[in-house]
């Protein structure tokens, strides 16, 4: 493997080989609780709740707390932590996101530390790096030709190709890596990761997967051991996404594109289901979009999102 040459702070590594990252090593970001500025965010991590003092989310905060975050499928196109890093973005063109994660006990409300969070997403014109082969979401070739006359509303009027959302796992078809990538909680349970803002495929609305694993250690040979207690998946609400569809290079996305309340994945249950928090120009969606969300998990559990009904621990009720 190599260092990627775009983003030379970040090493293409496998978890389980790689050398550990530094413990702390978050950089300061512009989001907080609900993507607050930069220089707000020491302030906020000395607040016991993660959320700066005065702000909205304040009043929110303990009923969120206490809520798990909702279980889903992997999907078919999880690739074992290859990349050790928090910019995935590499050479894909996009809206600038940034995607701010705090992970949380959801019984204890307590951040959970040194945990490994992995992120994985189709781009643009809903591709996903390591299976290119399988073009638009395994839904056909990427589209090409002259961009659509309106941007997509509607759910698709026939069943969606290739393999199916829950989908079996399928073996990589090349070896890109773009828009994937995992990084360790600080110690306030903070991740950030920089990507682009996803496209869409056939059969499904847009969304971020992810996994956090925990219990395990951050050794000289990468994290080892401990337990994948969540599986879930990230969402958009309607208007960002149609926002963004007016934007290169997601105008050129001909793919029928699923709602968000038309998905069959996404559970209606708002930010407990994993409905991202976001703040952007509603003017100029192009200049980047900051999403937020607190990721209650049961560190005890094994969710691995094979579609099996989730494990709890035996404290659970």
């Amino acid at each position: 493997m190599t260092v990627n040459q775009q983003h030379p702070q970040d090493q293409q590594l496998s978890r389980r080989k790689a050398v550990a990252v530094g413990a702390g090593a978050v950089a300061a970001v512009t989001l907080g609780g609900t993507a607050v500025a930069a220089n707000a965010l020491d302030g906020e991590r000395k607040a016991s709740g993660g959320a700066p003092a005065g702000s909205g989310t304040d009043a929110s905060a303990p009923e969120e707390c206490y809520k798990l975050t909702s279980e889903t499928v992997e999907g078919p196109y999880y690739i074992d932590a290859d990349k050790i890093r928090r910019d995935v973005t590499e050479d894909r063109e996009g809206i600038p996101l940034t995607l701010r994660l705090k992970v949380i006990d959801s019984e204890t409300c307590r951040p959970i530390r040194n945990a490994a969070v992995d992120i994985w997403h189709c781009d643009a014109v809903g591709v996903y790096s390591g299976y290119e082969d399988m073009g638009n979401g395994g839904g056909g070739p990427a589209p090409s030709g002259p961009p659509p006359t309106a941007a997509p509303t509607d759910a698709p009027t026939g069943s969606p190709s290739g393999p199916p959302p829950g989908g079996g796992h399928q073996e990589p078809t090349d070896d890109t890596r773009y828009l994937r990538g995992t990084w360790r909680t600080d110690r306030q349970g903070f991740v950030t990761f920089k990507t682009v803002f996803p496209g869409w495929y056939r059969g499904r609305c847009v969304h971020i997967h992810t996994k956090v694993h925990v219990n395990g250690e951050w050794t000289e040979a990468g994290y080892e051991g401990g337990n994948t207690c969540h599986t879930g998946q990230f969402f958009f609400d309607e208007e960002s996404v149609l926002a963004s569809a007016e934007v290169e290079p997601y105008v050129s996305n001909t793919a029928e594109r699923t709602t968000l309340d038309g998905d069959s994945i996404y559970d209606g249950s708002g930010t407990q289901g994993g409905l991202l928090k976001l703040r952007y120009d509603k003017r100029n969606i192009a200049k980047g979009v900051r999403a937020s969300l607190t990721v209650g998990v049961d560190p005890e559990a094994t969710n691995e999102g094979q579609g099996a009904p989730p494990q709890p621990s035996a404290s659970a009720s």
